[in-house]
This record gives structure tokens, sequence and C-alpha cells, in this order.
């Protein structure tokens, strides 16, 4: 057969050549764009059911309080009122709540991360007596809330001077059963034969925990980081009963219901306080998002 007829015999034919027409999209292929079309979809929604409280907050913090009352409700501040920040900034005293929040935080985050990576790792990797049973007692804490307990936390801390301090704002949460239960889990997948390969090379407990296994658990740890500042920058009951009427140590959540009482007529300054309180939060999530997101996810697949 001459060359150039088996060339021509050989050549692919369909929609790799030019001026050949696309393939039809098969139904599998259709149905899968169809899911994926109906994802964004849900996705967009529940996006803007999350956000959009958010995004009239902002925008009625930037408008008159005659314009918040106005119907129907104005969607975007033509004529911005960037005074209202400056009002809850200082007339509504944010920086000192803001302070005292930051205090606060990070000192229980510190202690919980602390508290929760030794109790931790003694229960993935140590054998001592009662061990199960101490286990299932830090679980079972978990299961009590937090108003059980608040009386005789408020009585413990009053006697022992604390009142209107911040020991008295910090020291009742610096361990938590959660972290602990959320770490042990984290160390127990961690390969025994890491474990033994790290106890030839003469690694003790300590170094094996600061350079072998917390770097592994890096997620975890953000997770459980991420976890404890919000619930400590949301605290709104115990502050409010261990700290006086002094605003030295009193919080952020706090401060923002006194900005309310006192800024009735003025709504707009009360979310501009608002607004001021959620942007920490909102930079955590951010910073954090991708190790939250691989601790939450972690295991899920093996």
């Amino acid at each position: 057969m001459p060359p150039t007829e088996s060339a021509t015999l050989d050549r692919p034919t369909g929609a790799g050549q030019p001026g050949s027409a696309t393939p039809a999209p098969t139904p599998h292929r259709r149905r899968r764009r169809a899911r994926l079309f109906l994802r964004y979809v849900l996705l967009s929604v529940g996006a803007v059911v999350i956000l959009f409280p958010l995004y009239m907050a902002v925008v009625n913090s930037l408008l008159a309080p005659s314009q918040i009352a106005h119907q129907p409700p104005p969607f975007f501040p033509f004529n911005p009122q960037w005074g209202s920040y400056r009002k809850a900034w200082t007339e509504g005293d944010l920086g000192i709540y803001l302070r005292n929040s930051a205090i606060q935080t990070s000192v229980i985050v510190a202690g919980q991360l602390a508290t929760s990576i030794l109790a931790a790792y003694a229960f993935a990797f140590l054998d001592f007596p009662f061990k199960r049973t101490l286990f299932i007692v830090f679980l079972a804490t978990l299961m009590i809330p937090f108003e059980v307990t608040i009386a005789t936390n408020l009585a413990t801390v009053s006697s022992l001077g604390w009142f209107n301090t911040f020991a008295g704002l910090t020291i009742p949460f610096l361990a938590t059963g959660f972290g602990t239960f959320l770490l042990r889990q984290a160390f127990l997948q961690i390969p025994r034969d890491l474990r033994e390969a790290a106890q030839l090379d003469g690694y003790g407990n300590m170094r094996f925990l600061w350079f072998v296994a917390l770097p592994l658990v890096r997620p975890a740890l953000a997770a459980l980081g991420v976890f404890s500042f919000l619930g400590a920058w949301n605290q709104y009951l115990w502050p409010l009963l261990v700290t006086g009427n002094d605003n030295s140590v009193r919080t952020v959540q706090i401060g923002l219901k006194q900005l309310l009482n006192t800024q009735l007529d003025q709504i707009n300054v009360s979310l501009a306080g608002t607004v001021i309180a959620v942007i920490p939060l909102l930079i955590i999530l951010v910073v954090f998002q991708k190790q939250l997101v691989r601790s939450l996810t972690s295991g899920a697949v093996k």
C-alpha cells in the first residue's frame, strides 16, 4: 500500500481534526454539570443568607437614624455617616473594652492550648492508673452546662479576691475538656512507629511532643485556637457577673450592651460598635481558615 494511502487510513478522525463538529455531551456529563450547577446555586443562596445580616449591619451603621427606619430600607449608603464609628469609639469607650477583651481572650487561648496539649499527650501516649476513667471524666465535663457551675465558680472567685480582676475573668476557663478530646484524637493519628523511632533516637516525652507531635497536629491546634478565641471573645454572662461598674476590666460584649442603652436614639452608633467588635473575629477566621478546614476534615479520607 502506498505510504500516502496508509497515512490517510491511519489518521484519527473526529473532534481532533480541524473543522470537525464537537461531540454532544453524554447524559452522564449533563447530569454531572447539572449537579455542579445546583451545588453552586445552593452555596450562593447559603452565602447570601449568612452574609446579608452582616452587610445590612454595615449599611445601617453608615446611615442616619431617620434613614434606618425608612420603608423600604436602603440597601446602600449613598451618603455614609462615618461619624458614627468615631462616636462609638470615643463616647462608647470601645478602645478600653477591646483592650480588655484582647487580654482576656489571649490568656484564655494560651491557657487552653497549653493544658489541652499536655493532657491530650498524656491520654494518647502515656500509661498510668485509671487512664480510661479519667478520660471519661474529661468527656463528662462536656455534658455539664456552664450555667450549672456558674454559682460555684462565682463564689470561688469572690473568696479568692479575684472579683473585678483579669484573674477572675480568665482562670476558670484555662482548661477545656473539648480541647483535650480534640487534640487526643489528633495525637492518636500519629503512627506508633514514629514514636518508637523517636525513642530510639533518644527523644523523651517533651522533645517528642515539641519537635514531632505538635508539628504534625498543627491543623488541630489552629482549630482549637479558633474555637477558644470565639468562645472567649463572645463571653457576656461571666464578665458581667465578675466585673463591677468599673470599666477597667469590662469586655467588649458588655460595652456593646452599654452603648446600646446609652444610644437608644442613635441606633447607627450601636451598629457601628458592633461592626468594630466583629472585625477581630473576621480576621481570625480568614487567617486560620485553611487550618480550620483541614482539622475538621482530617480523617475523613484514609
